[in-house]
Order: C-alpha cells, then sequence, then structure tokens
C-alpha cells in the first residue's frame, strides 16, 4: 500500500530549467559532477546515522552502472535516510538554492547539501527517482522531472532497507557518464580515499570496491614503513618520482598531507597543482593557495576536515582557515630544507641545482626566506664557482660585476684569494647587493673596468720610453677599431693582453652589429643614434673607446716592443687584439673577422718567404 502525500505533480518553486543552467554553466565545471555529488550525499547520510545510532563503521555506498541490459544508473546508500516531512523540506530547500546556497555560501547543513547535489543529476537526466526510508518509518519516494515538476508518495507496506536509493535513466548524450568505465573512473578520482566503503557492480554479478588507503595522510613511525607507497603517489602526481617527500600538517584546520619535492624545475609559467581532500573526498586537484607562494619546488596531496569547500566542491573557501592553513603547512617545507643542509648536503645540493632560479628569484625579493636560504645557492666567481656560505667565510669584502661581459673581461688577473662574483646573472646581482644584511660583517662593492685597469702596476720607470713608444705604435695600428693600447704589469704572465670595455663601448659595438643587420629603414634611425652619441662624446672631449692592455710581463710583448719589422708587428698586434676579444667572449664583427683572416694569410706568407 501507498499513500499520497502532495502524490499528484507539483510545480518547482524556482525556475528549475534557469536553475540547472546555472549548476551547468557557472557552479559545476561539467556533468561528471553529478557521480561526486551523489556519492558526498550518501557518504554524508551515513555519517550522519553513525552520529545519531552510534553505529560505527556501518555503511557502504552501492553503485550500479547503465549496462546493456539494464538503461537504469542506481546509487544506494545505508545513511540515516528520509520521511517524508523532510522530503518536503528537501524540496523547499532546492527551491532556495538558486539564488543563495548555491551562489554564495557553502552547503553547512545536510539537506541543504543533499538538495543542491541532486539537481546536479539533472545534467546528465531528464528523470529522477529518490526512495528512502528512516528508521522504524515508512519508505518515500520522490520523483523530479526536468520540466519543472515533483511528487512525493509515502510507500505505506512497501519494504525497503533503512537508506536512500537514487535512480534515474541518463539521457542519450549523457549515457557514457552513466557506463561502468567511466562510473569507476569517475568514482576512483573523487572518493578513493573515502572512510565508506564504495562499491561497483561488474558484470559478474559482484562488486568491485574502489577504496584506497589515505597513505599520504599518515604520519609517524607508520608513515615512514610506507614511504614506497607514497613515491608511487608522487610519481604519479608529479609523472617523474619526487626527490624527497615531506610530512605537511596543519593542526588548526585539521590538515595532514605530503610535499612531493620537484625533481625537475617548474616552467616559469607553470602554476602549482595541489590535491586537496575534504574528509577523504577530493574538492580540488589543482589547488593553487594551498601551499605558500614560494614553495613552486612542491606538489602537495592533502586531506582536511577544517578547509571549507565553495557551493561547487571544487575549490577552497579563500578565508582565514586557509590563510592560516598555507603558513601552517609552509613551516615544515623550511625545515626540510634546514635539515637536507646539516644532515643530507649531497640531497641539498641536488635540489638546490634544480631549482636554482627559482629560489634565487626568492632569496633577491623575499625577506623572509632570504637568511635561511641564501648560503646554500651558489654563484660564479673568478675563482670558479662556489657556494655563498664558502664565499663569505673566506672574504668579508665582497667585490661584483654588474655584467657578465665585464666579468669575463676581468676575471683573467683577479687574485685568486680575492675574487670577483660574476653579477650579470639574472638575480645573482639583487643577491650579492643583499648579502650585508644577511650576513654580519659582509660589505660588497661593484668593479669598474677604469678603477680595475687604474690598480694594474705600471712597468718600471727605466722602461717607461720603451712601453710609450709601443703603446703609441699599437694605439695608432688600431685606432680604425677604436681601441686604445695601454701597457700594465699583472699576473699571470701567460696572458698577453685584455679587451677592457665599458658599457658604452659594448652597446655601441651591438648598435653597430645592429645596423649591419637591420633593414633600411632601422639602420638608418641606429646610424643616426650613432651620430648623436658621437657628436655629444665630442663636445665631452672623451670619445669612448676600448683599452687593449698588453701584459709587461709577457714575454710576447716583450719580443713585439722590441721588433723593428713592421709587418710582424702589425699583424701580431691585430691578432692580439682579436685573442683578447674573443678571451673576453665578445662577438667578432666584420671587420674584425676580415683583419683576423688577413693577419693569418700574411703570417703565413711571411713565414713562407723567411
Amino acid at each position: 500500500m501507498s499513500s499520497a502525500v502532495g502524490s499528484a505533480p507539483r510545480p518547482f518553486q524556482v525556475d528549475l530549467h534557469g536553475v540547472v543552467d546555472l549548476l551547468s554553466r557557472h557552479i559545476y565545471s561539467g556533468p561528471q559532477v553529478y557521480l561526486r555529488e551523489l556519492i558526498q550525499n550518501g557518504r554524508d547520510a551515513i555519517a550522519s546515522r553513525q552520529k545519531t545510532k552510534g553505529e560505527q563503521g556501518h555503511g557502504e555506498i552501492r553503485i550500479f552502472p547503465v549496462t546493456a541490459q539494464n538503461p537504469q544508473f542506481r546509487l544506494d546508500d545505508d545513511g540515516v535516510g528520509l520521511n517524508a516531512d523532510e522530503m518536503t523540506l528537501l524540496l523547499a530547500t532546492v527551491g532556495r538554492s538558486s539564488k543563495r546556497d548555491i551562489l554564495d555560501l557553502p552547503r553547512e547543513d545536510l539537506l541543504g547539501q543533499f538538495g543542491i547535489g541532486l539537481l546536479s543529476c539533472f545534467m546528465v537526466a531528464d528523470e529522477i527517482e529518490v526512495i528512502s526510508r528512516k528508521a522504524d518509518e515508512s519508505a518515500v519516494r520522490w520523483v523530479g522531472s526536468a520540466a519543472g515538476t515533483f511528487s512525493i508518495t509515502v510507500l505505506n507496506g512497501v519494504e525497503h532497507p533503512v537508506g536512500t536509493s537514487v535512480r534515474l535513466r541518463p539521457r542519450a548524450d549523457e549515457a557514457e557518464l552513466c557506463g561502468h568505465k567511466k562510473v569507476s573512473e569517475l568514482a576512483t578520482r573523487y572518493a578513493r580515499y573515502l572512510q565508506v566503503p564504495i562499491l561497483i557492480a561488474n558484470a559478474t554479478g559482484g562488486f568491485d570496491s574502489i577504496n584506497r588507503p589515505p597513505v599520504f595522510a599518515l604520519c609517524g613511525e607508520v608513515r615512514s614503513e610506507r614511504r614506497g607507497e607514497l613515491m608511487e603517489i608522487g610519481t604519479e602526481l608529479l609523472g617523474a618520482r619526487p626527490l624527497d617527500v615531506v610530512e605537511l600538517s596543519a593542526p588548526a584546520t585539521g590538515t595532514r598531507g605530503t610535499a612531493f619535492i620537484l625533481p625537475f624545475a617548474p616552467p616559469p609559467a607553470a602554476r602549482s597543482a595541489h590535491a586537496v581532500y575534504v574528509g577523504g573526498m577530493l574538492v580540488d586537484e589543482r589547488s593553487q593557495d594551498l601551499l605558500p607562494e614560494w614553495a613552486f619546488f612542491a606538489r602537495a596531496v592533502v586531506d582536511s576536515t577544517g578547509l571549507k569547500p565553495t557551493a561547487s566542491r571544487e575549490s577552497l573557501v579563500a578565508d582565514d582557515s586557509l590563510e592560516v592553513t598555507r603558513d601552517e603547512l609552509g613551516a615544515p617545507l623550511r625545515a626540510w630544507i634546514i635539515r637536507m643542509g646539516s644532515s643530507h648536503p649531497r640531497k641539498l645540493a641536488e635540489f638546490v641545482a634544480i631549482h636554482h632560479l627559482g629560489l634565487k628569484s626568492l632569496v633577491a625579493y623575499d625577506d623572509e626566506l632570504a637568511p635561511f636560504l641564501t648560503r646554500w645557492l651558489s654563484v660564479e666567481t673568478s675563482a670558479g664557482r662556489m657556494s655563498i656560505e664558502d664565499l663569505v667565510s673566506r672574504q668579508k669584502h665582497i667585490r661584483y660585476t654588474d655584467s657578465v661581459e665585464e666579468f669575463r673581461q676581468i676575471a683573467a688577473i683577479v687574485p685568486t684569494e680575492a675574487p670577483v662574483v660574476n653579477g650579470g646573472y639574472v638575480y645573482d646581482g639583487d643577491i650579492i647587493r643583499r648579502l650585508p644584511f644577511l650576513f654580519e660583517g659582509v660589505s660588497v662593492e661593484k668593479v669598474a673596468l677604469a678603477s680595475m685597469l687604474d690598480s694594474l702596476a705600471v712597468p718600471a720607470l727605466a722602461v717607461r720610453a720603451q712601453v710609450l713608444e709601443f703603446e703609441q705604435r699599437a694605439s695608432a695600428l688600431l685606432s680604425d677599431f677604436d681601441v686604445q693600447v695601454s701597457v700594465r704589469s699583472f699576473a699571470p704572465s701567460e696572458v698577453s693582453a685584455l679587451y677592457l670595455a665599458d658599457d658604452a663601448v659594448l652597446r655601441g659595438m651591438q648598435r653597430s652589429a645592429a645596423r649591419r643587420v637591420a633593414s633600411s629603414l632601422w639602420s638608418g634611425v641606429l646610424a643616426k643614434a650613432e651620430k648623436s652619441l658621437g657628436a655629444a662624446a665630442d663636445m665631452n672631449s672623451q670619445l669612448a673607446k676600448a683599452t687593449l692592455c698588453a701584459n709587461w710581463q709577457n714575454p710576447l710583448i716583450h719580443t713585439l716592443a722590441q721588433s723593428t719589422d713592421e709587418a710582424v708587428f702589425n699583424r701580431t698586434m691585430k691578432l692580439l687584439y682579436v685573442q683578447a676579444m674573443l678571451a673576453a667572449h665578445l662577438p667578432l664583427g666584420v671587420a674584425q673577422r676580415s683583419l683576423l683572416t688577413d693577419s693569418l694569410s700574411d703570417l703565413v706568407h711571411l713565414s713562407l718567404n723567411r
């Protein structure tokens, strides 16, 4: 026997078509979320029954996908069930959901959750049937139609287990979402870590379980024993074996999980993608706000009891709880870096080598992280690459260049005991300038090429006349290349000459190179700019020139200074000029390449004639 409680079809209190359109276009990411919503409803109902009846460990969710023999999809749960009054209240809740609950509020009460979740089924079906029974009460049948009507019937005398059964016939265009393959895939994705058993009917008449233990949320010794499983989860998440795993905990919101350290540097434009579960149910698998922004080198998987999902259950509410959680989850990552530095320096060195550019960006601009990250970063110096910790331990006054070109020009003559740092790479100059604020007693100085030249020793007074004659002969020879020659004494003696050019000279070389390959329009613009700059320099009686610094301690320079053979002197000096440019890693222009070819050819001819 059944008795009707308003069993005649009645219209919903809202424009159902408009609500479903709102759900599908603006709230949910797609119709596949219907299954997640139904599983969540079942899980909530089971939790409510356990709480009110004290039936711990009781209850499961059984899913019957569409088959060729049975076109109806069904999901049953052993939850608390609904009676006729609650069904009526449920429809009222659904009626209010379009304007307030869906758009603005997380679904905090069970009926509101059930109602909004049920509406998501209209994205795959035109009719939904719900049969539910509370303990010691009659079963109730609710049928809702996408046309905008519903009915409620009390099923007196009809046997039905305590709990709820949701049934629907998917539309043809959504039938795949209710088939066994897709149902298994979606259920595993959303609910594999639920404590409630999820069983999916198979073709043999039995059930397959999708549940997995949330190993990523374990702690202590139990966690250590299952490190292999954690690495498997990380490999699945990252697509590569993690460099390491870090236990995460945020007690304020009951959040536990694991951070997987990336074994590769993420692309510059890549955004973080962390997986967040709430009560074992997937909420967001691409969360960008879970970890601090500086933790770009980690991807996390967490489960929480205190973080709040949005109305769609596909992201987190950006509230104080999330902010507190983010700060708490950052602490274990900081501790991991410090622990690696003291206990596992090789692993830390590997970590820094992989993520050096991102870490340098943090040190350059993040006051909070700079003090404990800086010491493990490395920089290029004239004495080789070394960590900043080693650098500041061996010298308190640190000299650096602002450009790679300047560094390469002077690196060969800098004493090993007082190396100069190459500050031309991205962030390195910014980091060096911060060192006085990070290490006590450290000072820094930017090296200028002019001051470097002035610091080199002038040859003895006894040979001053010979040196002056050499400078004049060589400068006249190279004047067409805007190069002046200066003689100094410096170590090592194997270096015959240095090419020194300040930023103004280098920019002029770049303009000339650009003018040669530019279109006629831009070539004209660059030529006018060059002319204007030249006129300004003439007004100051100081046309910028490069300097070829010849080393008086080098035997070749001594030999050239004594040579009276103008052909040998000319060709050798030009070769020394080109060699010095190459040693400074500066590009050769057309004139320099032609000079190199002609000089080598002439030397070969001179040698053959001799």
